[in-house]
């Protein structure tokens, strides 16, 4: 049901991490947003839509180390680059923010002085590894060593891939740090925890009251059935680039704490531009507050933030949607197959109206991925917008340069105008409950039935005539009333061609009502080319391209050695004991596709996936590879897998097999693929 007009509407996307450029993938959220908020303001809403560059943490530090230059001027530069990729796709932020804001830092201690009153802080000693030579404390994922269950070698910081045992780093036998290469020391550090068992009752009712999507509420169920939920370590020591902690000097707050308070630090700071009371936004019952993220970060904004924002006497969120992970041509994104594509680099060769309507036409209010087929998004766009959107517009509007639109709207279109007025509500169903793929489908349905009227018409017919004059004028006239119809509903979508509809009939869309009522009697422009057809060869030119980039960007991270052939990690990690060719053939090594890959929030190490070897035979294994791959990156992928391993019951479940990887460990682990060809369930030989 589409709600009343008139609402208070804050709406936020998730911070972009300041350590690299916005690509296609990025782009989902942002552009789901944006529509969104466009199809609000268009109904009259008050609408103000906010975003910021997360800018926190050790790897931030770490880069701007390498690059010789403070953290500060590189998340500048960031936020520069992502603020112009966002615009080059009119996508438009009514404020844009950092987390290294005195707003947020505000905040932080509003949000902590909360949580202490509260008493859900505790603080507990931390044994840890410390890397002399950098200074500096070091997260699992910085961690090498040998189990310490089954002494395998050149294991994680907290989990074997070897035994899947989980330990904590200080555990590990000679441990190594993967950023210096020396052995760490094991110290003491005090950590701050926050206790949001404490909070157990209110957030299992609301995570399961409907402001979730249904897929993600059933998710979160897990974590209310059985253990008392873990409490949630919200401090980093020194050094870290962050906000010092007010009451624990030497201490700052974990990235993940003060980011999503961005949204609140980044909030005041629009109110301080405009005159406005932060409370009007984030402390009144009125106003609907709107989080879109990803799949991936669903743990942290259901769970911790509500916690906080409820003890700090701030209002939850209103909705949160979520969405699921891009796919190109149905595999991850690939920066050596070349469809890891920047934003930037996209630009370069197709226009941003394209990506937008074919996002559209995928989005739905579900936790689906979103799959980017190329041979599709060509097709897409040069059937609906160019060959019967913008049709209607280029096949009529010159023929009425001159006299303009009909003095009164014609009765004769049969029932056309009527038609496509009352299909509005269905249009602003869809779009006010995000599901944008049945609006562009009901839109283009409207589309197909004017086509029709102007091909039986003939236009091009009737101008040879001069009898048939006013024939003529009330035929365009329909045409470009219908046209301006479907921009007015398209205008979220495309406000490129929505503001080209005004100029050309000179009456800008700026409302949802401007679909109700037909023109008449008013000038048209002369017809300037609207939108081109998608060429292929562009696509191609950018891929290749593309595909150039990311290899001379690995080149150029790459040590000089092209090849590692040096012999010194097989010297400190020798071959083990020989064994007979029978004991190897009991080793059942199959090929598999990853057809789901999940964080798995109390391990620091793991990645959750699910395994198809061929038909309906599906494999959970727990890998300990979170140090090297996003799980986004992971699905689709053909692995290789030990299909006979006997089962081995985990904390956090059943483990059934392993994926084969190789490499010395932390970022530097490789899950094996197989070459072009196999298919799930091929026997590796």
């Amino acid at each position: 049901m589409v709600l009343s007009p008139m609402r208070n509407l804050l709406v936020t996307s998730a911070l972009p991490y300041a350590n690299g450029p916005i690509h296609l993938g990025h782009l989902v959220e942002y552009l789901q947003t944006d529509i969104w908020v466009r199809y609000q303001k268009l109904r009259g809403n008050r609408c103000i839509y906010l975003c910021a560059d997360d800018t926190h943490g050790t790897a931030i530090s770490l880069r701007a180390q390498n690059e010789g230059r403070s953290e500060e001027e590189l998340i500048a530069e960031m936020s520069e680059s992502h603020q112009k990729d966002f615009a080059d796709f009119g996508i438009e932020f009514d404020h844009y923010g950092s987390t290294n804001s005195e707003a947020s830092r505000e905040i932080c201690h509003e949000i902590w002085a909360a949580l202490r009153e509260a008493d859900m802080v505790v603080e507990e000693e931390v044994e840890q590894l410390y890397d002399v030579e950098k200074g500096m404390f070091l997260a699992d994922r910085f961690v090498r060593g040998t189990c310490p269950k089954c002494n395998s070698p050149d294991q994680p910081g907290d989990n074997c891939d070897s035994c899947g045992a989980t330990y904590s780093p200080v555990e590990l036998i000679d441990p190594v740090s993967t950023l210096s290469g020396t052995r760490p020391e094991i110290r003491s550090a005090k950590h701050l925890f926050v206790q949001i068992e404490q909070l157990h009752g209110f957030l299992e009712e609301w995570t399961q009251s409907g402001t979730l999507p249904a897929e993600s509420a059933n998710y979160l169920k897990n974590f209310f059935l059985a253990e008392p939920l873990k409490d949630w370590d919200v401090s980093r020591p020194a050094p870290y680039f962050g906000f010092e902690i007010s009451d624990s000097p030497g201490n700052y707050w974990y990235v993940w704490f003060d980011a999503p308070i961005g949204y609140i630090g980044t909030t005041k700071e629009w109110c301080d531009q405009h005159g406005e009371q932060l409370a009007d936004w984030w402390k009144n019952e009125k106003t609907e507050i709107h989080h879109f993220i990803g799949k991936d970060i669903q743990y942290f904004h259901t769970l911790f933030w509500p916690a906080m924002l409820k003890t700090a006497g701030y209002s939850l969120p209103t909705k949160v949607h979520i969405h699921g992970f891009l796919t190109v041509d149905g595999d991850k994104m690939s920066k050596s197959r070349g469809t890891f594509i920047r934003a930037a680099k996209y630009l370069e060769h197709l226009n941003p109206s394209y990506l937008r309507y074919y996002y559209a036409t995928k989005l739905s209010a579900k936790v689906e991925d979103l799959d980017l087929n190329l041979e599709e998004f060509v097709a897409r766009v040069n059937s609906d917008l160019v060959g019967k959107v913008v049709n209607l517009a280029s096949r009529t509007a010159k023929f009425v340069a001159s006299p303009g639109l009909s003095e009164t709207y014609p009765t004769n279109d049969e029932g056309l105008f009527e038609k496509f007025a009352q299909q509005g509500d269905a249009i602003a169903e869809a779009y006010e409950v995000g599901n944008f793929g049945k609006a562009m489908r009901l839109i283009i349905e409207l589309a197909d039935a004017a086509n029709p009227y102007v091909e039986s018409n003939a236009p091009w017919e009737l101008r040879k005539d001069p009898e048939k004059t006013q024939q003529l004028q009330d035929v365009c006239t329909v045409a470009l009333n219908l046209f301006r119809t479907l921009c007015v509903y398209l205008s979220p979508v495309l406000p490129d061609l929505a503001a080209k509809c005004g100029e050309l009939l000179g009456d800008p869309i700026t409302s949802w009502d401007q679909s109700k009522k037909p023109l008449s009697g008013t000038p048209v422009a002369k017809f300037k080319h609207m939108m081109q057809r998608v060429d292929a060869k562009r696509i191609e030119t950018m891929i290749e391209e593309s595909a150039a980039e990311n290899e001379a960007a690995a080149a150029a991270t790459t040590p000089a050695l092209s090849f590692d052939d040096s012999g010194e990690f097989l010297s400190e990690n020798p071959i083990a004991d020989e064994i007979a060719f029978d004991d190897f053939a009991k080793v059942d090594l199959r090929v598999a596709r990853v057809v789901e890959a999940h964080e798995v929030p109390e391990a620091r190490k793991l990645i959750r996936l699910i395994l198809s070897l061929g038909g309906d035979e599906r494999r959970q294994v727990f890998a300990g590879i979170k140090a090297a791959y996003q799980p986004e990156d992971l699905v689709g992928e053909l692995v290789v897998m030990v299909a006979n391993l006997a089962p081995r019951k985990m904390k956090f479940g059943v483990s059934e097999g392993m994926i084969v990887a190789a490499g010395p460990g932390g970022k530097d682990i490789f899950v094996l693929n197989p070459d072009e060809g196999a298919i799930p369930g091929h026997r590796v030989m």
